[in-house]
């Protein structure tokens, strides 16, 4: 039997890496070359073709511990060799909270 990962078929339209959620306080974090999980963007290994995403994603997966809802997500390569979000949703995800969460204070 096959995993759903080997069905899935992943066409990549750019570059890519894989995200997904810290499970212990829900940050977006990102999946590394050394295959850990950094919180920070610039730390995120890129892939550039659907076979190298597949092998990212299926290790990403396989780290259930840490991490939950891992996918592929496009990102943007500037001319200085640094990276970005390269949609809508990552922007949003790579700025952190859109909301002020004020917790009120107990009298």
């Amino acid at each position: 039997m096959t995993s759903p990962l080997e069905q899935k078929k992943i066409k990549l339209s750019g570059p890519s890496m894989v995200t997904a959620n810290r499970t212990w306080d829900g940050a977006v974090i990102y999946r590394t070359a050394a295959q850990g999980w950094s919180t920070e963007l610039t730390d995120a290994a890129v892939v550039r073709t659907s076979d190298d995403a597949r092998a990212l994603l299926a290790e990403s997966v396989a780290d259930d511990v840490g991490a939950i809802g891992a996918y592929i997500a496009p990102v943007e390569v500037r001319d200085t060799g640094k990276i970005g979000p390269g949609n809508l949703r990552e922007q949003i995800r790579s700025a952190g909270l859109t909301i002020d969460l004020k917790v009120p204070a107990q009298a």
